[in-house]
């Protein structure tokens, strides 16, 4: 498997870790490491489904109960989320989440059991834990990989939320606003051919995506 494949795959593990938000609660390191654990061993469980339908409605749920896709959906748009009328932001929110939930499918999600992570720290800083992760990968040929990935979470509402993923340095939530903001000055920032532009993509992906009986 090449390694920026593998790196995309590792970003999404991520997102099923944790999720993301702006408000926040106090948060221990203890707390942090052992949703961290609880949640990772689950996420490992479902790979191991067998039955891919039932793999993609689990890992679907755990999509969207631990991401906060409102406020993701409107930092990765940053400023252009003001010129957006109502009607806009609605749609473009609703497009966004359908997005979210076609982007994994694209990444092979049967390691035989060749997959696996350790929490090698936590650091609290002021109202947030830094939790650094070694994931671990074996391939086909034996070789092992391991990738470490931080985790910048917080609480809010009694749960346990990301504010940021860093992978050799680089931010995902930084990445995907350099996306959009591409996507956006391609439609020459007019909102409304953003919106029709991303809608293409998005029924392309569902499209590409869809199992025979969802056809």
């Amino acid at each position: 498997m090449k390694s920026n494949y593998f790196l995309q795959l590792i970003i999404f593990c991520a997102l099923l870790l944790y999720g993301s938000s702006a408000a926040a609660e106090p948060l221990s390191e203890a707390e942090a490491r052992a949703f961290g654990e609880t949640t990772g061993r689950e996420l490992l469980h479902t790979f191991s489904e067998s039955d891919l339908a039932v793999k993609y409605r689990k890992l679907d749920e755990l999509f969207l109960n631990h991401i906060d896709l409102d406020h993701i959906s409107r930092f990765v748009v940053g400023k252009y989320w003001r010129q957006m009328t109502p009607e806009q932001q609605q749609k473009y929110q609703e497009l966004f989440t359908r997005y979210a939930l076609n982007v994994y499918k694209g990444f092979p999600l049967d390691f035989d059991n060749n997959l696996d992570f350790d929490i090698s720290g936590t650091e609290a800083d002021g109202e947030y834990v830094l939790v650094r992760t070694n994931i671990a990968y074996r391939a086909m040929d034996g070789r092992d990989s391991t990738f470490l990935v931080e985790f910048r979470v917080h609480k809010k509402d009694g749960k346990i939320l990301l504010t940021d993923i860093k992978v050799a340095e680089s931010s995902l939530i930084l990445s995907y606003r350099n996306r959009f903001y591409q996507m956006i000055k391609e439609a020459d920032e007019e909102m409304e051919w953003f919106l029709e532009d991303f809608e293409l993509l998005t029924e392309s992906s569902e499209k590409y995506y869809a199992r025979p009986e969802e056809e």
